[in-house]
């Protein structure tokens, strides 16, 4: 029986090691003859290219020499003794000498040669007959046929030897000047000599146990593959997987000869065996790998079948499983056997960690992490949400979402092992620390997929937003002034998610639970053109103004009911000037590809002049003293047989600078308007586009804290 062992740098790393790699060679050769090929010592190849490329005669030349030649000096005197020691450090000290003269581009070869005669001159001592192969002399570069002649010769001259020690990686060229066959090239090596001797086997001895699912670096849940045939080894080998450098599978291929992956830190694993497809065996998903383009900031990610797929059906499932883990796919194809996909650099982990869990882990609940800012009446119907509905979510969905943290005006409170929705309230009263530090401590402590929930009206906590994405937190946001600010800042965020994988969600911002937003996102990335939107959006308005139509009362009366019910911001005058519907105009209109600024959009208020400045009170007694103006308004929309609307309009206008012109106003709508039947809190958006010959009208209550912890809920879960 003729078998072929190789070691990698791992395995003979120091005399430890070295000790575990004899012990499994004289193993084999109580079964027959041996063929062990070796690497360098772990990190000695990176040194030697190092003392290549700094000046001959250097002091910090000398300095790497000398460090290389203790570390392997230490390996001898910890295997050897006596005569046997002396011997082994002067036959290294030869080998050091040439070294030091050696041309640069050689010096990267002596690597092998070091760890190779340590072995052998071991395994002498041990009492087995060895001879040490020059693979420089043996293994012909680009020559199969040549160097299949000088090895087999090589071996059948030596009968009497048990086990034949060969340098892995280094060879010649043709005319004789020595070279290499590229890092990783020991495993190419070891296949030429296994061809080379028609070896009944050919044993890959690395520091994991055999060729696995994905790099388990990157995804811990990674397993050992059994079984796989050649083309889907070469296939992971070639597409970034390290255990078996790609070359290698050739000449085993040719030869017809089975890989054994096995693993010298644990021998009885059994590792993975490649060999040729068993006829009738059906097509299996082997494992996934990746490979990154440096310049231009991507990777290629293969996941790789053995056998023939559907090619159509496996994008899909990939692309399907990807945009659930809000990652972003650059290009998606498959060649019928394996399926490629690119994605940026900084998602790359995660896409590899979202495929491998879609094809080779059991279907389990995926956690995912909550970050809740803003705990006010939005805030607490969202929780108590979660609590009602959280098992009929995992139930359906797969997922179970948990309360990671959470933040007030005052405190916050972080526990990524999960906060209980029931009683939140009360702990985060007694353990949270001040609420400054929550989103610093989300972007250290949250895990990458985790999403952050904005339930705030804050004004300056989209600054937070690009840094959240770029740390890979999905965000999902309620608060419309954070999409209401000027465009430059908007177009960062929205690029901050497509750059990171992540998603960036806001469709309560304009409308609560009404779908306004996903109409209008949908038919502008069709490429449907948006011809006009008029909406309905503001709440307080459209509830003042309808109250005021059909119940006693004065203008200033229906007002103040309207605050005093929390329908209206603090000062009543954000509302009846316009700046809500504003910011709800400009979020409709990016949504349509406009980007529309505030300076953009002629607003009419519904106040009319003289109201800027005055305390609250003079503020409701001018709105009595104008009490004549706006009941004239109301008697005239009447008589018309209209109602009263504040609508903010975007509508297409080539004649305006961005395509399209905006306003918002009052507006007398008749009977036969979508507008005209919505009353108290409701809201209207009626979306005219080139693809449609009817306008869409979406309609419905526009207000409610109930109403927007579902949207957001909906946000999270899409």
């Amino acid at each position: 029986m003729m078998q072929v062992l190789k070691f990698g740098g791992s395995s003979v790393a120091n005399a430890t090691n070295i000790s575990r790699v004899l012990d499994i060679v004289e193993k084999a050769a109580r079964k027959g003859r041996v063929v062990l090929v070796c690497s360098a010592i772990s990190g000695c190849t990176d040194t030697l290219l190092s003392i290549a490329s700094t000046a001959r005669g250097s002091a910090e030349r000398q300095v790497m020499l000398e460090a290389l030649r203790a570390k392997h000096f230490d390996i001898v005197r910890r295997l050897f003794t006596g005569e046997e020691r002396t011997a082994a450090e002067e036959a290294l000290a030869v080998l050091f000498d040439k070294l030091a003269g050696a041309p640069e581009d050689e010096m990267v070869t002596f690597g092998e040669l070091f760890s190779t005669t340590i072995i052998a001159r071991k395994l002498a001592c041990e009492g087995l007959r060895t001879k040490w192969l020059d693979s420089r002399i043996l293994v012909i570069k680009d020559n199969d046929a040549l160097t299949y002649n000088n090895i087999s010769a090589a071996v059948a001259l030596e009968p009497g030897v048990q086990v034949f020690v060969a340098p892995g990686f280094i060879a010649s060229e043709y005319d004789g000047k020595v070279t290499t066959l590229g890092r990783g090239g020991s495993d190419f090596s070891a296949s030429l000599f296994a061809a080379a001797v028609k070896a009944d086997r050919l044993e890959i001895w690395t520091d994991v146990p055999g060729i696995m699912t994905a790099n388990p670096k990157t995804v811990p849940a990674a397993r050992t593959i059994g079984e796989m045939s050649y083309q889907a080894a070469l296939d992971m080998a070639s597409h970034g997987a390290k255990v078996l450098y790609a070359p290698a599978v050739r000449p085993a291929m040719e030869a017809g000869i089975d890989i054994h992956i096995l693993n010298t830190f644990e021998p009885e694993n059994p590792g993975t065996t490649v060999s040729a497809p068993m006829a009738g065996k059906p097509s299996a998903w082997a494992g996934v790998t990746s490979t990154g383009d440096p310049v231009h900031g991507e990777s290629l990610i293969c996941l790789v079948s053995d056998g023939p797929v559907h090619g159509e059906s496996a994008c899909a499932r990939v692309g399907d499983c990807l945009k659930k883990g809000g990652i972003a796919a650059l290009s998606l194809s498959s060649d019928g056997t394996n399926v490629y996909v690119a994605v940026r650099d900084n998602v790359a982990d995660a896409a590899l960690e979202a495929i491998h869990r879609e094809f080779f882990e059991e279907a389990r609940a995926s956690v995912v992490n909550l970050f809740i800012a803003g705990f006010g009446a939005v805030g607490r119907a969202f929780v108590q949400m979660l609590s009602d509905t959280s098992s009929h979510i995992a139930e359906t969905s797969g997922r179970v979402l948990r309360i990671a943290g959470i933040s007030n005006s005052r405190k916050c409170l972080i526990d990524l092992a999960g906060i209980d929705p029931d009683g939140l309230e009360g702990r985060l009263d007694a353990e949270g620390v001040p609420a400054s530090s929550f989103i610093p401590a989300v972007m250290s402590m949250a895990p990458r997929r985790s999403v952050f929930v904005d339930l705030t009206d804050s004004e300056d906590i989209h600054n937070s937003f690009v840094g959240l994405l770029r740390e890979g937190l999905n965000i999902v946001s309620s608060n419309r002034r954070s999409f209401a600010v000027p465009y430059v800042e908007y177009a960062a965020m929205i690029a901050a998610a497509r750059e990171n994988g992540c998603f960036l969600r806001y469709g309560t911002t304009v409308g609560s639970a009404l779908p306004a937003l996903e109409s209008i996102a949908r038919s502008a990335n069709s490429g449907d053109e948006i011809l006009s939107v008029e909406a309905v959006v503001s709440c307080t308005l459209n509830r003042i103004l309808s109250s005021y139509a059909r119940y006693p009362g004065t203008f200033a009366q229906t007002v103040r009911k309207a605050q005093e019910e929390g329908l209206t911001e603090a000062d009543p005058r954000t509302d009846l000037e316009g700046r809500d519907a504003l910011r709800k105009l400009l979020i409709l209109a990016r949504e349509a590809g406009v980007p529309l600024e505030a300076e953009d959009v002629q607003i009419t208020s519904v106040l009319g002049p003289g109201y800027d400045g005055l305390p609250l009170d003079a503020f409701y007694r001018k709105l009595e003293e104008d009490e004549a103006r706006f009941r004239a308004d109301e008697d005239a929309a009447a008589a018309s047989r209209c109602r009263q609307r504040f609508v903010a309009t975007l509508r297409k206008d080539p004649s305006a600078p961005l395509g399209y012109s905006a306003s918002i106003s009052i507006r007398r709508v008749p009977r036969n308007h979508p507008a005209f039947r919505i009353m108290g809190t409701e809201n209207a958006v009626i979306i005219r586009s080139a693809f449609h010959p009817y306008p869409l009208l979406i309609q419905g209550a526009g207000e409610g804290a109930k109403q927007a912890a579902g949207s957001v809920l909906n946000d999270i879960l899409l």
